[in-house]
């Protein structure tokens, strides 16, 4: 059986925890190999929102691959994977994204799986959001990214954050084709 092969991005804004729980999850998946992309703004969130520190984070992934790289393997379209995740995606590297300002090894792998035809989802984190930040988010949209906003669900009936933050993780997943028990489907 063929793994799976999925970037995750995990850049400066807040809810780095969504990044972190899509890790830790892929970890115990034995068909998916991750390769981790960290901002230095989220290694500074990593440590100011949750008990861990950003080399904790790095434990999950199966490769971790320096953000100023952009001679690495992930900024190539002959490197193949299945698709990537930005959890969360700050409005900077949306708009690097949305403008292909291809600066640094996330937004740069970022182009590469929207230029090969793969799935890039961007968990947008911001609130509330002004008329730039909808031009960006439609622009990403139509040259081919899924806009996954981190919005909690209530059908299920959460009774923790980890409820919601499953919830939201478990989208993704559906949307990588990844099997999961995360959350209560609407019946």
């Amino acid at each position: 059986m063929n793994r799976k092969r999925i970037i995750i991005g995990i850049s400066g804004a807040s809810g780095v925890i969504y990044g972190i729980e899509l890790l830790r999850f892929l970890k115990e998946t034995k068909d998916v190999e991750t390769h981790l992309i960290l901002s230095a703004n989220a290694r500074k969130n990593i440590e100011l929102e949750t008990s861990c520190a950003a080399s904790d984070v790095e434990k999950f992934a199966d490769t971790v691959h320096p953000n100023d790289d952009l001679a690495d393997a992930l900024a190539s379209g002959s490197f193949i994977t299945d698709g990537m995740v930005i959890a969360p995606c700050s409005i900077k590297t949306l708009s690097g994204i949305a403008n292909s300002y291809e600066q640094n090894l996330m937004i740069r792998s970022a182009g590469v799986t929207l230029k090969e035809g793969r799935k890039l989802i961007l968990l947008v984190r911001e609130s509330p959001l002004h008329i730039g930040h909808l031009r960006l988010m439609t622009r990403a949209s139509q040259i081919g990214a899924v806009i996954l906003p981190p919005i909690p669900a209530f059908y299920h009936k959460p009774k923790t954050i980890d409820d919601l933050i499953h919830q939201t993780i478990g989208k993704v997943l559906d949307r990588l084709g990844i099997e999961h028990d995360l959350f209560k489907r609407w019946e």
